[in-house]
């Protein structure tokens, strides 16, 4: 064991929402607007998104006891939470597990650009969409939301928190896409280029499994080493549809 860190970290992506489907939708149309009343934070899962959930559940169910989460930090958004709480009650932990809600795992606030597909940001704001690429979605901060580089500084202290009060201890994080590759960011030490280029691969899927252990590193140094990467297992091996559809109130990549 390594006591300076957790012991295990689970990030899993939350399951498929009721925006992933309505962006799709508006996409496919070429309309300029999503079609969602709910406020972001307020978007629920969809009937496969809790399905997704339902089936990770289950594979946490299978691990032995001492293998299980002993705490789950959890984005506020409605899609997560409903993904941890499904999840957790699946695999009987609901009342054995603490749930802690974290606004650090926030989804990445997209500001005036909210609800726009990407046609639809093109005809209202092109302006933003020629500085968007001209700095870089790294670095790009939409009117009233947040960059990456945003996103990145507020999940640095939750790693920190992590650290002080969780050490040795296995700790699943459920939040969002951008958070996921965020927080890959900072436990692989990565450059803009290198995340940037992982993140123009594909997104990632609904209640995959990026989970790291603790060990040391080839340096010596204590850290957390890569186990699994975007794991689907736990969805195919119940026959549940996989999915990865971009999780973004705005249509480019966040």
């Amino acid at each position: 064991m390594i006591p300076a860190l957790p012991q295990t970290l689970w990030i899993v992506r939350h399951g498929q929402s009721a925006g992933n489907v309505a962006r799709d939708t508006a996409e496919a149309a070429g309309l300029h607007t999503i079609d969602i009343a709910d406020r972001d934070i307020d978007v629920p899962l969809s009937p496969l998104g809790r399905q997704q959930s339902l089936s990770l559940g289950r594979w946490f169910a299978s691990l032995d006891g001492d293998e299980q989460p002993q705490l789950v930090l959890c984005s506020p958004y409605i899609r997560a939470m409903q993904t941890a709480r499904l999840l957790l009650a699946q695999a009987g932990l609901a009342d054995k597990v603490k749930l802690r809600c974290d606004e650090r795992l926030r989804e990445k606030e997209f500001g005036i650009l909210d609800r726009l597909t990407s046609f639809g940001i093109g005809v209202k704001h092109p302006e933003l969409s020629q500085q968007r690429s001209h700095v870089g979605k790294f670095y790009f901060r939409p009117p009233g939301g947040e960059s990456w580089c945003d996103v990145i500084l507020r999940l640095r202290s939750m790693l920190e928190m992590m650290v002080r009060e969780h050490a040795g201890q296995r700790v699943l994080i459920v939040a969002h896409q951008v958070v996921v590759n965020c927080l890959r960011y900072l436990i692989e030490e990565m450059d803009e280029a290198t995340i940037l280029e992982i993140d123009r691969q594909g997104d990632i899927p609904n209640c995959s499994i990026t989970s790291y252990e603790a060990a040391h590193l080839a340096d010596g140094r204590p850290g957390l080493v890569l186990e699994f990467l975007n794991f689907v297992s736990p969805l195919e091996q119940t026959g549940t549809p996989v999915t990865s559809d971009a999780d973004a109130a705005a249509a480019p990549k966040p």
